[in-house]
């Protein structure tokens, strides 16, 4: 029933080839694992970093805590009454790193169109941490405010002659984002009668 091989050359042949054959699956196997160990070990860093960049975005932003205008008689040298500036309180949001606010972008967008630019920018935008001393321009803490002050009337940065103004029953759009992406908007409504003096503030 079975063949008795009896040829110890022949015997040793068969061993080498099933050997070979043997290794070269092992050499097969070894490579393959190299090469699934490195792709996932860059899955895993691309992964890592899509993460901290999501993180980032939704988390490192600036939170509006007030927003209030000055009343201008002659906004934008009309003869309408408006508001000629608008002054934010704002502070980090709960969770986020270090905001720096010279690399803030603002955006506008109103019936005078859409304008974009950065709160280092003077005119239109002026900020300052009031909550400690020192020039910094950086919110390190949760606890630290700043005032941005945004000059709707800054004629000669915007494409309008007559700036950004808005008069009584304008409405604005206004849209904060940090360097890492992350943006938080809030609405400006002027109130269809302003009570108060030139140069007053109220709150909006």
């Amino acid at each position: 029933m079975f063949e008795t091989i009896l040829d110890e050359e022949e015997r040793g042949q068969v061993g080498i080839g099933t050997l070979i054959v043997f290794i070269a699956m092992v050499l097969v196997a070894a490579i393959a694992a190299g090469v699934l160990i490195n792709t996932a070990g860059f899955l895993q860093t691309q992964a890592e970093a899509t993460g901290e960049e999501s993180t980032a975005q939704v988390s490192e932003r600036l939170q509006v805590v007030s927003q209030s205008g000055d009343i201008a008689d002659n906004v934008a040298g009309t003869s309408e009454r408006g508001i000629g500036s608008l002054e934010f309180v704002v502070a980090s949001a709960p969770g986020a790193d270090n905001i720096d606010l010279d690399e803030v972008t603002v955006e506008l967008v109103g019936t005078s169109g859409q304008e974009t630019f950065q709160l280092d920018e003077d005119p239109p935008a002026t900020n300052d941490i009031f909550t400690k001393t020192g020039d910094s321009p950086v919110l390190t803490d949760n606890s630290d405010r700043a005032e941005v002050v945004v000059n709707l009337e800054a004629s000669d940065t915007f494409e309008d002659a007559s700036g950004y103004a808005l008069t009584e029953g304008d409405s604005l759009t206004v849209t904060f984002t940090t360097a890492s992406g992350a943006s938080t908007t809030t609405e400006i409504r002027v109130p269809t009668t302003l009570v108060g003096d030139d140069g007053d503030s109220v709150r909006l």
